[in-house]
């Protein structure tokens, strides 16, 4: 596995080192030494899929508030989409910035977003399923997020959402909601 730092500071991108032949590959996507000597968790309690039925349809932004705090481990298995992560933590030094990535399908790639980076994607080809492992449980309670247009973070996203549940667009300015 190839394991690459984000601007972001503890976001990782992690790629499968394939080996191909006529039938396809394989590789890796998870080794529990490989994560532990990279600083990643390599115990996960929860792993949950969505599936968006049509390209264009934006989940997020999303995280657990303290203390439920949640460390993801994000794949897409069918699809493609352009995934963001925002660094809600007062205290990194990517504070209140965000990066895009794009994941799809067949590409053999993961992305480790920190306890405390929020989470949001827009689907970029319809049938997209994405696959989360979670090292803590979901508590509706601490569950929390901000709207995808929030000026807080200003995220570009490269189109406008065709779908977007009611909850996504009606949470309240970043500035009021977040801690």
């Amino acid at each position: 596995m190839i394991f690459h730092q984000a601007r972001l500071q503890g976001v990782v991108l992690i790629e499968a080192e394939r080996l191909a032949d006529e039938r396809g590959w394989f590789g890796r996507i998870f080794d529990e030494a490989a994560y532990g000597a990279h600083g990643l968790p390599t115990r996960f309690v929860q792993w949950s899929a969505s599936v968006s039925r049509r390209a264009g349809t934006l989940r997020g932004m999303h995280y657990q508030r303290a203390p439920h705090e949640e460390a993801k481990l994000i794949r897409c298995v069918t699809g493609a989409l352009y995934d963001v992560a925002a660094d809600m933590r007062p205290n990194s030094p990517s504070a209140g910035q965000w990066q895009a990535f794009r994941l799809a399908a067949g590409a053999g790639q993961l992305l480790f977003l920190p306890p405390g980076v929020a989470h949001g994607f827009l689907t970029e080809a319809d049938d997209t399923e994405v696959q989360y492992c979670m090292t803590t449980e979901f508590t509706p309670g601490s569950a929390h997020g901000f709207r995808f247009d929030d000026p807080i973070f200003g995220i570009s996203w490269p189109a406008a959402p065709a779908s977007i549940s009611d909850k996504d667009l009606g949470w309240p300015p970043l500035r009021s909601s977040a801690g």
